[in-house]
């Protein structure tokens, strides 16, 4: 489903109509369960962010902007952060250890074309290992500086500044 029908279903959902937030539903539940599960690592939680956003999602559909990112994109966002505030919440961080193989693959840039998703990897293999797995872990996994900090064994100045860094570097890679 193209974004121009997700906006078109989203101005239904605005106006109360169920049917119109079931097809969204049925359409983009499985992109968001997906994350949220990947961020999550349990299914029993990521099933309650997916429950979550969805409930966020029918109550604030008439809020979303064009031209701030697609439907797909703000409703990403949104199941996002809640996996990220039950990741605090169940300190799932604390009871379990982040794996530093994982790096970005299709399911993580959803709204992509083939073309930036190579050139993004390819940017990110030209960060310095520890760089990429700080951004990697600071914007995918949704770690604080502090957290990155503590599982890349690094002083928190120098945390911050390796990321600044490497989006920087990102940023001249892609041309932004």
């Amino acid at each position: 489903m193209e974004h121009e029908e997700h906006l078109r279903l989203l101005g239904k959902i605005a106006a109360g109509d169920q049917q119109a937030f079931a097809q969204l539903y049925e359409a983009t539940s499985p992109q968001l369960y997906a994350i949220c599960l990947k961020m999550l690592r349990r299914k029993e939680w990521a099933e309650d962010a997916v429950q979550d956003a969805y409930v966020k999602i029918w109550h604030n559909a008439g809020e979303y902007r064009t031209g701030l990112g697609t439907v797909l994109t703000w409703m990403v966002s949104i199941a996002r952060y809640r996996a990220l505030d039950l990741l605090r919440f169940y300190k799932v961080r604390n009871e379990q250890d982040i794996d530093d193989s994982i790096m970005l693959n299709d399911d993580d840039l959803l709204d992509l074309s083939e073309h930036d998703k190579k050139q993004l990897n390819f940017c990110l293999d030209e960060l310095e290992e520890t760089q990429k797995q700080a951004i990697h872990l600071a914007f995918y996994c949704g770690l604080s500086h502090q957290e990155v900090t503590t599982h890349i064994d690094a002083p928190l100045g120098s945390t911050k500044s390796m990321i600044r860094r490497g989006l920087q570097l990102l940023k001249r890679c892609l041309g932004i």
